[in-house]
């Protein structure tokens, strides 16, 4: 450890805490994990023991031990903690969605606001140099008139993830959804409305969405299909859009381990330079909480 590196407090110790948030941290040369807190002691123990780190007996014993905490935790969870990490001035790491439900999403970043902490959202996809390269191409280009997008997995068929209580609870919408809308919401421009939303018995949802692309051209629209609960394997994650310049398509490339290093490369940087504003910091979540919300609105 040096002084320069952010000791970062882990509040989780599930499958995705360990395999992602717990290496990443320990292996990143701009933070130290100092710290591990969940509601299960031995848990903590175990993650703490595997990655040189301190299990702690509270999340306040967890505040006063670090710089920055990483969450990877429910959303209903995450949302009442990150508000007191952020008032205690911590920086945050965040998994999607921001919260259980938009009031809370909205203490939160206006938390993160008063207190001037640096945020960033875990969007998996979203940090890849692939992704990258394509929202620029797009951008650059324009032009664009609608878009589509398919996620279909079999994640909660197996033991990994079929046992998460919050993701059986609130489906693949609050679980994939944030990333899926969040591309699309980059590639076409912010979603300003869900012209329709449909869930079947089987959570396998279907969206038509609009987007605002600027004032001197038409809304566009894109559509969606994702379902966690069909037989597919590996995962389809695919987005298209197409327009003037015809149709570009990128499927989901990289691990989420290595988009975990490009966002704590992006997290060090904002930490060390006093910037706050990001694509992905607590703001857009709070919008990707607000379109979450108008997709289960619309579909009754």
């Amino acid at each position: 450890m040096n002084d320069t590196q952010l000791r970062v407090g882990l509040v989780g110790g599930g499958p995705w805490a360990r395999t992602v948030h717990a290496p990443g941290l320990s292996d990143h040369p701009a933070t130290k994990l100092e710290a591990v807190w969940t509601r299960r002691p031995d848990m903590a123990a175990e993650v703490a023991d595997e990655h040189d780190a301190v299990a702690v007996g509270s999340f306040d014993e967890l505040l006063d031990a670090v710089d920055t905490v990483a969450f990877a935790v429910p959303p209903s969870v995450q949302g009442e903690l990150a508000v007191r990490a952020a008032e205690a001035g911590k920086h945050l790491i965040l998994e999607k969605p921001l919260a259980g439900d938009v009031a809370t999403a909205e203490r939160l970043a206006a938390a993160v606001d008063a207190a001037g902490v640096a945020s960033l959202l875990m969007l998996t996809m979203r940090y890849g140099q692939q992704t990258r390269d394509w929202i620029t191409g797009i951008r650059d280009a324009g032009g664009w008139s609608g878009g589509a997008a398919r996620w279909l997995s079999g994640a909660m068929l197996g033991d990994k993830y079929g046992g998460s209580t919050w993701r059986l609870a609130d489906g693949v919408l609050v679980d994939v959804g944030p990333h899926v809308i969040d591309l699309l919401d980059a590639a076409l421009g912010p979603v300003t409305g869900v012209l329709s939303a449909h869930r079947t018995d089987a959570d396998l949802w279907h969206l038509v969405l609009e987007h605002d692309r600027g004032p001197a051209a038409p809304s566009a629209t894109s559509t969606v299909s994702m379902s966690t609960r069909v037989p597919v394997r590996p995962t389809v994650a695919e987005f298209t859009v197409y327009g003037e310049h015809g149709m570009r398509t990128m499927a989901r490339g990289g691990s989420a381990s290595e988009s975990y290093t490009a966002l704590l490369d992006d997290f060090a940087a904002l930490c060390a330079t006093g910037l706050r504003e990001h694509e992905c910091d607590v703001r857009r979540g709070l919008h990707l909480q607000r379109v979450l919300a108008a997709c289960v609105e619309a579909a009754g």
